[in-house]
């Protein structure tokens, strides 16, 4: 078992008409892993949503909020402005598969499902600080083209732009409040807290 996606995909726009009552601006994007990647780089904070929902406690990639790891700021931004709780709450990284052992100490290990925190190589630690805890370790999530193929582009166009093979992910939800699971879910979390952008399938969104 290498995929917790068994919920429920919402297909189609209909969702459009809501965003727009809400004074959303909406760009359908042809490459939107690549755009998102590059919004990821402006130090963007933004919530992904795609195909069916994750079954079970981990947002993978689906009902995802993700950021540029590479920034030890992002940890409290998130904490304070999106996620409502406190400062010292760690995220972890979604990394592509083919560069774990490039980052993290010698586990011949699968972690799909965010289930063990790994030790970071001690010199890579740098690289990634809004994912590192403080005893050196991370959650770390591990992305295959078999597991999601368009999670997978979306880190890969990361990595071409910025070296680093992965980005931050933590559950598209407020403090107390469950994972989103319809487009509308999305948006509502969207509009209450302070998130650059919304992706929705190949859907752009922006206050």
């Amino acid at each position: 078992m290498n995929t917790t996606y068994f919920g429920r995909e919402y297909s189609g726009t209909s969702w459009i008409d809501y965003a727009i009552k809400k004074n959303l601006k909406i760009k359908e994007i042809k490459d939107i892993e690549k755009k998102t990647a590059e919004l990821l780089t402006q130090k963007n904070i933004i919530g992904w949503y795609q195909q069916k929902s994750e079954f079970g406690p981990r947002a993978l990639g689906h009902r995802s909020i993700i950021a540029d790891p590479r920034y030890d700021f992002m940890k409290e931004v998130i904490n304070t402005k999106i996620k409502f709780r406190e400062q010292f709450r760690p995220f972890a990284p979604s990394f592509l598969k083919d560069y774990q052992n490039d980052y993290f100490e010698d586990y011949e290990i699968n972690s799909y499902f965010m289930s063990f925190a790994l030790p970071i190589i001690p010199k890579k630690q740098r690289y990634i600080p809004a994912v590192t805890h403080v005893d050196g370790t991370a959650r770390l999530q591990t992305v295959t083209k078999d597991t999601d193929l368009r999670y997978y582009n979306l880190i890969e166009e990361f990595r071409k732009l910025t070296g680093v093979p992965c980005i931050l992910n933590t559950s598209f939800n407020l403090n107390d409040e469950p994972i989103v699971e319809t487009p509308i879910d999305a948006i509502n979390t969207f509009m209450r807290c302070e998130m650059d952008y919304l992706v929705i399938g190949n859907y752009l969104l922006k206050k």
